[in-house]
Order: structure tokens, then C-alpha cells, then sequence
């Protein structure tokens, strides 16, 4: 009773958080705004992103086939796909509880143990992450001139006043700074020995040492080259639909490769914040990125909408048709039997 108390509480506090960043990107947007800029869509361009994602699935799901195959087995790619599927629909209920669901269909449809899979899974995603910093550090220096006179504006020059006016404090005031910088180094260095084994900080280590453990098992794989091949795949079809669906609006067709790319980026980080399916934080960091373009908010929300609406249906059907096959699959199994 108490545990799904706790699990009810952290749905909701989840589901909170990805409300209010909702509220935020859809902030000073009025509803006829945002029908007036989706009535504007050429939604063969959300087709042509849905057939992307498609193929991304099926890669991936071939990459995770990948993986299970130094452990001895070998389920088939559609149980794979489905298991794959149903945990995306999955993650849409609780965050981050689609890598259990996945791993708890296959093992249940091919009878893989449940712990070999998710070691899987976090090899998948430490490898994700890597790529995901490769590609934020190509679109950084590939717009260091646009990044740079951001980040000049917003965060260098008032940065750089605050500084100029620091140098001019009283004497009891730098007293007063340097004291605090102490307390605080003190405060940082007993935290840091009193919560070593704090949960965020034993995450990152976990964290860490996923990325170090899954690129030593790349190295020793039989079907590297596939691996990094589907990986590829995977995440340039990723960009391909990010990229296309900018043509969807006559406000976003403008773009450049180079800013779909930052757009995947930030969408992919939006996407792993701990909320339901990414909900409300894809809206606002999408939107927040597109402002850096000058794209009004009506548009910018648009097409954050037009983006996570799309696949996120398209993800749910998908998994809903996986779960049924399966059910089909294993009656047919039992009657066999």
C-alpha cells in the first residue's frame, strides 16, 4: 500500500513538473494563435518524419537485437520491435519505466532474464549519450558565430558589467565575499564527504561508468561495424525527422541542417527529462530554441506541438499494435502447446 502510494506520488510530482513547463512554452500564445499557425501545416512533411522515425525504430530495435546476442540469444526482430514499441508507449505513463516494460516483454516472449536485458539497456543509452554530446559539439562550433553572439548578449556582457562592478565593493563588502566564498567551500567539501553515496550522485557514477562499460563492449563485439552502423542510422533518421518537419511551416522552412541538428539536440534533452513522454519539457525547450531565430511563439509552439503530438501518437499506436500481436503471438504459442 505504501509503495503504490509513493509510486502515486512520484506520477503526480512527474506529471507537475512537465504541466508547468507546458504552461511555460504555451505562455503568451493564444489558442487561435496556435490553430491559426497548425491550419497553416503541410502535414505531408509530418508523414514523410513519421516514415522517418519508423525506420529509426526498426534500426533500433535490430541495434538492441545486436546486444542481446553475445548473451546466446536470438529472439526475432518483431519480438524485438514489439518489446522495443511497448516500452516507448510505455514511458508515456511513468518515466523511464519503458526500459523495464521492454525488457519485461521480451523476457517474457522469448525468455531472456530480465537482468541480462536491462544491462542492454544501459549500454544503449550511455552510447546515446555519447553521440548526443558528438552532436552537440557539431552544432556548437558549426554556429559559433550565432551561439557566440548569444551567449555574448544574455550571458558574457552582464556577466562582464556585474564584474566591473564587483572590483568597485567597500572593503567590508569584499570581507563579506571572501567569508562566504570560504563557508561555502567548507559547506561544499562536508556535503560532498557526508552524501557520497547520495542517490543523484551515485546516478552519475552509474552514469559514468555505463558510458565507459558499453564502449569497451562495442570494442569486443563480434558485429561491431553493424552496431555503429545501426547507431548511425538510427540517429540520422532521428535528424531527418526533425529536420523535414521544419518545412511543415512556412515560418520554420527556412532552417538550415545545421539548426534541425541543434533542434534534435535539445529535443533530445527535452525528451529524457523525468516527465511523462517528455511532455511540456520538449514543448519549452523547443520553443526556446526556435526564439533564438527570431520564430514568433505561436509558430515556435507549433511546431513543438506539430513534432511531439505526431510522434507521440504515432509511438502509442505503434506500441498499442505491438502489445496486441503479442497477445495474438503467445495464444498462438499456448494452444500449440
Amino acid at each position: 500500500m505504501k509503495r503504490s502510494f509513493l509510486k502515486a506520488i512520484r506520477f503526480t510530482i512527474f506529471l507537475a513538473i512537465g504541466l508547468i513547463l507546458l504552461y511555460f512554452a504555451f505562455r503568451g500564445v493564444s489558442l487561435e494563435e496556435l490553430v491559426s499557425s497548425l491550419r497553416m501545416a503541410d502535414f505531408k512533411w509530418v508523414a514523410f518524419a513519421l516514415s522517418f522515425a519508423l525506420v529509426g525504430y526498426i534500426s533500433r530495435a535490430y541495434r538492441w537485437k545486436l546486444l542481446i546476442k553475445p548473451l546466446n540469444y536470438d529472439p526475432p526482430l518483431k519480438n524485438v520491435f514489439y518489446a522495443l514499441m511497448i516500452g516507448y508507449t510505455a514511458n508515456f505513463a511513468f518515466p523511464r519505466i519503458g526500459e523495464i516494460s521492454r525488457c519485461g516483454s521480451l523476457q517474457r516472449s522469448d525468455k531472456i532474464p530480465l537482468d541480462s536485458l536491462l544491462g542492454t539497456v544501459i549500454i544503449e543509452r550511455a552510447i546515446d549519450l555519447v553521440i548526443l554530446v558528438l552532436a552537440l559539439i557539431v552544432v556548437f562550433f558549426s554556429k559559433i558565430g550565432f551561439f557566440g553572439a548569444f551567449f555574448r548578449k544574455n550571458l558574457f556582457d552582464p556577466f562582464l558589467d556585474r564584474i566591473v562592478s564587483f572590483f568597485q565593493l567597500s572593503v567590508l563588502n569584499w570581507f563579506i565575499f571572501f567569508t562566504t566564498i570560504a563557508v561555502l567551500i567548507f559547506l561544499i567539501r562536508y556535503l560532498n564527504h557526508k552524501f557520497s553515496e547520495n542517490y543523484i550522485i551515485r546516478k552519475v557514477k552509474e552514469l559514468f561508468r555505463g558510458v565507459v562499460a558499453g564502449l569497451k563492449t562495442i570494442g569486443q563485439m563480434k558485429d561491431r561495424w553493424s552496431f555503429i552502423l545501426h547507431t548511425l542510422l538510427i540517429w540520422f533518421m532521428y535528424f531527418l525527422m526533425t529536420y523535414v518537419l521544419l518545412f511543415a511551416l512556412p515560418a520554420t522552412s527556412h532552417l538550415s541542417p545545421i539548426d534541425g541538428l541543434f533542434l534534435l539536440v535539445i529535443g533530445g534533452m527535452g525528451m529524457s527529462a523525468p516527465v511523462q513522454g517528455g511532455i511540456g519539457a520538449f514543448h519549452w525547450i523547443i520553443t526556446l530554441g526556435l526564439s533564438l531565430y527570431g520564430i514568433p511563439r505561436a509558430d515556435a509552439v507549433a511546431y513543438a506541438t506539430l513534432s511531439h503530438e505526431s510522434q507521440s501518437i504515432f509511438a502509442v499506436l505503434l506500441g498499442a499494435l505491438s502489445f496486441i500481436m503479442l497477445m495474438i503471438q503467445n495464444r498462438k504459442a499456448l494452444q500449440n502447446q
